[in-house]
């Protein structure tokens, strides 16, 4: 097996990976006890195997769960009581900064691991806010906002920023909207706001207003509007979040959610032919507005920990870098406690432990390696079963091989000097080796192995 990198070929800059705290920080977040195996607190230990380079996969972005209030008010109970979300909103523009304590810590402690960046999103607008003073829908298809109260809700999140960045928080990005299209009635289980293409527009182009005016969140941009899956309306929404100038100036590419759950008609499971479409509309309608995944998981019922589950994430990683051409790429939650296959790492709530998955190491391969801002360049494989990708920063290459059969390739390369090799298999978890000079590197079945030299 050969590869060809071909680094005159370049793509985009590519800024890092990250994941959700919605919503176990609200639990891990308060977990102080001690880690027998680091010695560390364990709410401290699991930030440091997100976010950090040296103790961890080195994830790069957080997402900040701004919650409706439910939790305060008690107006929807959900089955999981996790997704019951506190709001720092106590009216007549007074706030209450002490709630949410545990997951505002979660998010301080991911930070000082080495979280760079941090996104506000929001579910629902404060419950004060909404039409039916709930976090969730009473009827399908309604929106839950009212016009009057989008220059509200757009001062709740400002003012929201503002405030975490005074206490030193990098917030670099606002999202008022999360998956418009769905429905989010309590029987979904969770809080939720629908938003026509027009709720959209008219709220961005509000809150972009109100944004240009705050002198203390200068830098900070929009992240719209995380539609909620890679084959239904994006265009639509596209053009709501992108056609008017001032949102436009205030939101640096355009966010979409890349789940793509199975429908019993073969052309509607297409993921790649669906990405290539929305990649094509983008060029001709929006050309140069980077496109960023900021949510998906596997969507599978059980807690998978194994390789199965997590090519099946690199597979969609692989998808999402080389066909859609996303600039950074973000896991919906970083911490699952519940039986299904949607975290890096499981918890056991009643224990207070924790156990890791193949999908965090298999997602170090390329969060632990890839450089900020790095260049994708161009590479390819004779051997089409093999996923590769490839970018390159201050003088050093990075290329990604996926590798999902069940045989061992070889790979017939010639490192001119030492280069570092990361595998991720049945039987390794990011591990590391050198080498140098010409080699026949083996690469394992069922696999992630990355390559820096």
């Amino acid at each position: 097996m050969k590869i060809s990198v071909n680094s005159k070929k370049e793509y985009q800059n590519f800024e890092g990976f990250g994941a959700s705290g919605a919503w176990w920080a609200q639990a891990v977040g308060g977990w102080t006890h001690t880690d027998e195996e680091s010695g560390a607190p364990t709410n401290k230990r699991i930030a440091e195997l997100l976010y950090s380079k040296e103790n961890g996969i080195g994830l790069r972005i957080y997402r900040y769960n701004l919650g409706g209030g439910s939790r305060n008010s008690g107006s929807s109970v959900f089955p999981n009581k996790n997704r019951m979300a506190e709001s720092f909103d106590k009216g007549n523009g007074q706030y209450d900064w002490s709630r949410d304590k545990n997951a505002v810590n979660m998010m301080r402690l991911c930070v000082e691991a080495g979280a760079e960046e941090v996104i506000l999103f929001s579910n629902s607008p404060p419950e004060r806010l909404t039409k039916n003073h709930k976090s969730c829908l009473d009827k399908a298809w309604r929106s839950n906002l009212p016009r009057k109260n989008e220059e509200g809700f757009a001062k709740y999140l400002l003012d929201c920023a503002e405030h975490f960045i005074k206490e030193g928080i990098p917030v670099k990005y606002i999202s008022p909207v999360n998956e418009p299209l769905w429905v989010w009635t309590e029987k979904n289980g969770q809080e939720g706001c629908h938003y026509t293409p027009y709720g959209v527009y008219s709220l961005l182009k509000k809150t972009a207003s109100a944004l240009e005016k705050r002198t203390a969140l200068k830098g900070v941009k929009l992240s719209a509007c995380e539609n909620g899956d890679i084959r239904w309306f994006n265009k639509t929404y596209t053009f709501a979040t992108l056609l008017n100038k001032t949102t436009r100036r205030n939101c640096d590419g355009i966010d979409v959610h890349s789940y793509c759950l199975p429908i019993p008609l073969k052309f509607l499971n297409n993921r790649a032919g669906f990405l290539k479409r929305y990649r094509k509309f983008l060029d001709i309608f929006f050309p140069g507005v980077p496109v960023k995944m900021s949510e998906w998981c596997h969507m599978k019922g059980g807690r998978d920990k194994g390789m199965d589950s997590a090519l099946e994430c690199a597979k969609v990683i692989y998808e999402d870098i080389s066909i859609l051409g996303v600039s950074s790429w973000q896991h919906w939650i970083a911490v699952s406690e519940v039986d299904y296959c949607d975290g890096l790492i499981y918890i056991n709530e009643e224990e207070k432990t924790f156990e890791l998955t193949k999908r965090l190491f298999v997602t170090g391969n390329f969060s632990k390696y890839i450089p900020y801002n790095a260049k994708r360049i161009d590479i390819t494989c004779d051997d089409k079963s093999v996923l590769p990708l490839s970018f390159t920063k201050d003088g050093k290459t990075v290329v990604i091989l996926i590798n999902p059969a069940k045989d061992e390739k070889e790979l017939n390369i010639d490192f001119a000097e030492k280069a570092l090799i990361a595998v991720t298999d049945n039987e390794n978890d990011l591990t590391e080796s050198t080498v140098s000079g010409e080699k026949i590197l083996k690469i394992t079945p069922s696999s992630v192995t990355t390559i820096v030299y």
